[in-house]
């Protein structure tokens, strides 16, 4: 990595530790806001090659790229042959395929596996090829360099050699491919999204818009912010600064607002580009304006040649990009570290078949589900002896004193003889409404029992919250120790500070405030 980068990723760091400032309009907050007024005033000549070379290394990626991820609205797999008019949802897209194999088009599917197997080689290639070195003499330089544009740029290579082997065979009169056909011109005009909706059949409403995009509405843009986040903290980490997440949910959005104005596609990080990006020695953000420009240039001055790239070529790239997304070791890694996590990841997994939307949305309801188990059943560590001690391991919310309240009755009130226990909370940093409650309810039946509950290290916002409560026989202690003596004692209703001695009512009422 050049020394350019690292010098960046060290002033990002820097930065992105300092103190945020009281004044939003501050220059430290502007930059944060606006990334290119911290790495503009030291911009240099050898940053702007990096730059370039970076960025026409992603727009060679991006541009078959598009246009792939824009056929697949239309595109699916058939994973290629040539055939048409096969459902979209991956049962019925299996079934069909192998029902229609025999209408496979064999120029389709030779030249997608042809292209498939070239994107793998020259992947293969990029991976493998040695690092450059001052003392390497410099026709080694140029050719490594020529083998590492090439295999950067595989797949503007492949897709034009698919598009001239298609050109090749219109020229002869026959065409064996289906060809991706006329692409527009330039940019769409500029306008506002359309909130209806007019065809022969009559006009759509918004209403209507919404809900045929059904729960995509909500996980494309989940899916999206999360990919984006996930993105940019790897290669943070790779190149030691940090991140501001509310900085990519700013841009995202932002970029998202402004592309609905040229009828864009939802826009998001990209892992495969962004590697490219990385690997190509970008120094500043100013490389996305190089591969912005480049594409804006293709689309005014090559979008006749898209017309002869065939779609099994598409296809291809689609394939390639997405098959290495499919980690087969994070079974093995969750099997070792938490099996259970293995249940969210196997249903989500499994119901993409049928739709990707419902995969996502049944994989978060499972994993909240098992987080609001956890929440419910918090482990506690429990201390036998003359007075019990009861220490839960995590925060007490409202699914959790349930099962809390029947451990404590249980082993402290049910069994003989009674005991006084002590709740030791150090590691509750919070508690809701029912938690109060049903802590209320706890001591009561202690006091029914002829024995008392007190509390051990509490928390300052846990303690204001429960004396503001004004729970009969609240009793609250510093250490154990302290608790344990008193409860030898007189155990008494009112609370009690650190030293056992009854609070007064002007304190309580401070705590109280």
């Amino acid at each position: 990595m050049p020394s350019s980068v690292k010098a960046l990723g060290q002033a990002r760091s820097s930065r992105s530790t300092m103190a945020p400032d009281s004044c939003c309009c501050s220059p430290a907050a502007m930059q944060r806001r606006l990334p290119i007024l911290a790495w503009l005033p030291d911009y240099s000549l050898q940053w702007l090659k990096m730059d370039f070379i970076a960025g026409l290394s992603v727009g060679l990626t991006v541009i078959p790229q598009a246009l792939a991820y824009a056929e697949v609205a239309g595109l699916p797999p058939q994973n290629l042959l040539g055939l048409q008019n096969i459902p979209r949802q991956f049962f019925l897209q299996v079934y069909h395929t192998f029902l229609n194999i025999g209408e496979t088009r064999v120029g389709d599917a030779v030249l997608g596996l042809v292209c498939m197997v070239l994107l793998l080689v020259l992947k293969l290639m990029r991976d493998h090829v040695p690092p450059v070195h001052p003392e390497m003499p410099p026709g080694v330089r140029l050719s490594h360099g020529l083998v590492w544009t090439a295999t950067t740029a595989r797949n503007a290579l492949v897709v034009s050699f698919a598009a001239l082997v298609a050109y090749s065979f219109e020229v002869t009169g026959y065409q064996p491919f289906i060809l991706t056909g006329e692409t527009a011109e330039g940019l769409p005009p500029v306008r506002t999204p359309p909130f209806s909706l007019t065809t022969a059949n009559g006009t759509t409403s918004f209403a209507e818009m919404v809900q045929d995009m059904g729960t995509g509405l909500a996980v494309v843009p989940l899916v999206g912010l999360l990919e984006s986040i996930a993105v940019a903290k790897a290669f943070a980490s790779q190149n030691n600064y940090r991140i501001d997440a509310n900085q990519e949910l700013l841009a995202i959005g932002l970029t998202n607002v402004l592309g609905s104005l040229v009828s864009s596609y939802p826009v998001t990080g990209s892992f495969g580009r962004t590697a490219v990006n990385a690997q190509s020695g970008v120094c500043t953000p100013a490389g996305g304006l190089v591969t912005g420009a480049l594409v804006l240039l293709s689309l005014d001055y090559l979008t006749s040649l898209f017309y002869y790239i065939p779609k099994a070529a598409l296809a291809a790239v689609i394939i390639m990009a997405v098959a290495p997304l499919f980690d087969t070791k994070i079974f093995g890694t969750l099997w070792r570290v938490k099996r259970l996590d293995l249940l969210p990841l196997s249903i989500t997994f499994l119901l993409c078949f049928w739709e990707v939307q419902y995969g996502i949305l049944a994989g978060t309801l499972v994993s909240l589900l098992i987080l609001l188990h956890a929440m419910a059943r918090p482990k506690t560590q429990v201390s036998e002896g003359p007075v019990l001690v009861l220490q839960p391991a995590s925060g007490l919310h409202f699914p959790a004193i349930e099962a809390l309240r029947e451990a404590i009755l249980n082993q402290a009130l049910e069994g003989s003889p009674r005991r006084c226990a002590i709740l030791e909370c150090t590691h509750v940093c919070s508690i809701d409404y029912t938690v109060v409650l049903g802590l209320g309810d706890l001591l009561e039946d202690f006091r029914r029992q002829g024995a008392a509950l007190v509390f051990v290290g509490l928390q300052v916002p846990v303690l204001r919250t429960l004396l503001a409560a004004d729970l009969k026989g609240f009793q609250y202690f510093s250490t154990r120790e302290e608790a344990e003596n008193h409860l030898q004692q007189d155990p008494g209703t009112q609370p009690y500070n650190s030293c056992g001695d009854p609070v007064p009512e002007h304190k309580v009422a401070l705590l109280k405030a």
